[in-house]
C-alpha cells in the first residue's frame, strides 16, 4: 500500500463537499486536477474520477498514461465504455448518486404529462386561458420497467400519490424487497400480457444488448389509448420511429431522446403529445453531496484493501 493516496478530480466542483464530510478526507491523501484531456499529472493514482457527461473514447484513452487503480464515472450508465476503456482497468459507476433525483424528474414529467402542464405553459405564453380535464395520477396503473435503483425509488415517490396499482418489471421475474415488504417483480417476457392493463410506463433499464430497442412497434401497440410512456433511461431503449408513429394515440415523457442532443429539425420536437426534457435526470444539487459521499466511501476501501463499490467492468 504506498504512504501517500493520489486521486485525481475533473474539476473544482467536488472540492467543497469532500471538505464538508463528517468523515474526513485522510491526510495521507492527496488531490490533484486532470480533465482526462492529456497525460496523467502523476505517474500512479488511485482513484481517477471522470468527468461527468463528457467522456468519449478519446479522452479515455488517456487513461493508459499512468497506473490507476480505480476508474469512478460520475454516471450510473456506462453503455459504450467497455469497448472504449483500456485495458487493465477496474471502473465503477455512480450507483446511489443519480437514483433520487432521476425518480423526481420521472415524477415530475408524470405530473406534468398527466396534469396538462406543457400545455398550460403553450397556452400562458400566448395569454390563452386553456381550461380542460386531465388524467389524474391517483387510481391509474404503473408499470416500472426496470426495477433497480431508479426504479425503486420511482415506485417510493409514487407511494404518496395513491396509484392504483405498480406493476414492477425485470429481465427476469423474482420475489424483491421494497421499503414496505417483499414485491413480486415479473419478467420482461410477461410485457406482452401487462402493457395492456396498465396507463403509464416508466423506462428505467440500463442500455445494452438486450435492452437496446426493447420498447418498440409491438410494446407501444399494445398500450391503450391515451397511455403515458416515460423514458428516463436511455434513448435507445425506447424505438424513436415507433414512438412517431403513436405520438397523438399515446403520450410521451422523454428525457433521454435516440439521437441524443436532439437535433433542432427534429421530428419528435413538433410530435403532438411529446414532452422532452434534456437528459437532465440525474443534473441536480444533489448530485455533488452524493459523490463526495461515494468517493469517500471508494477511498476507505481501497485504504482497508478492500474491494471498492459499483465495479461494473474490468477490461
Amino acid at each position: 500500500m504506498p504512504d501517500r493516496f493520489v486521486v485525481s478530480l475533473p474539476d473544482d466542483r467536488l472540492t467543497a463537499h469532500l471538505e464538508a464530510l463528517a468523515d474526513p478526507v485522510p491526510d495521507n491523501v492527496d488531490f490533484v486536477e486532470w480533465h482526462l484531456d492529456g497525460p496523467a499529472p502523476a505517474d500512479r493514482i488511485d482513484i481517477a474520477v471522470l468527468p461527468y457527461m463528457s467522456v468519449d473514447s478519446g479522452r479515455l484513452q488517456w487513461l493508459s498514461s499512468a497506473h490507476i487503480e480505480l476508474v469512478q464515472s460520475q454516471s450510473i450508465g456506462y453503455d459504450g465504455i467497455e469497448a472504449a476503456l483500456p485495458p487493465g482497468l477496474v471502473y465503477a459507476n455512480a450507483s446511489s448518486v443519480h437514483e433520487t433525483a432521476t425518480a423526481e424528474l420521472a415524477l415530475a414529467l408524470m405530473l406534468a404529462s398527466q396534469r396538462g402542464i406543457d400545455d398550460f405553459v403553450r397556452g400562458a405564453e400566448r395569454g390563452e386561458w386553456r381550461a380542460g380535464r386531465h388524467p389524474s395520477l391517483a387510481d391509474r396503473a404503473v408499470l416500472i420497467l426496470g426495477y433497480g435503483g431508479v426504479g425503486k425509488a420511482v415506485e417510493a415517490r409514487l407511494a404518496g400519490f395513491e396509484v392504483g396499482r405498480v406493476i414492477r418489471v425485470a429481465s427476469r421475474a423474482r420475489e424483491d424487497a421494497a421499503g414496505h415488504g417483499p414485491v413480486h417483480v415479473h419478467g420482461i417476457d410477461e410485457l406482452p400480457e401487462l402493457l395492456p392493463q396498465v396507463d403509464i410506463v416508466v423506462i428505467g433499464t440500463p442500455l445494452n444488448d438486450s435492452t437496446r430497442g426493447l420498447v418498440g412497434v409491438a410494446e407501444l401497440a399494445a398500450l391503450p389509448d391515451d397511455a403515458l410512456v416515460v423514458n428516463v433511461a436511455r434513448g435507445p431503449v425506447l424505438d424513436t420511429a415507433a414512438v412517431l408513429a403513436e405520438a397523438g394515440r399515446l403520450r410521451f415523457a422523454l428525457d433521454v431522446t435516440d439521437p441524443e442532443p436532439l437535433p433542432a429539425d427534429h421530428p419528435l420536437w413538433r410530435a403532438p403529445g411529446v414532452l422532452i426534457s434534456p437528459h437532465v435526470g440525474g443534473n441536480a444539487s444533489a448530485m455533488e453531496p452524493r459523490m463526495a459521499r461515494l468517493l469517500r466511501r471508494q477511498l476507505g476501501h481501497l485504504l482497508a484493501g478492500e474491494e471498492p463499490e459499483n465495479v461494473v467492468l474490468r477490461s
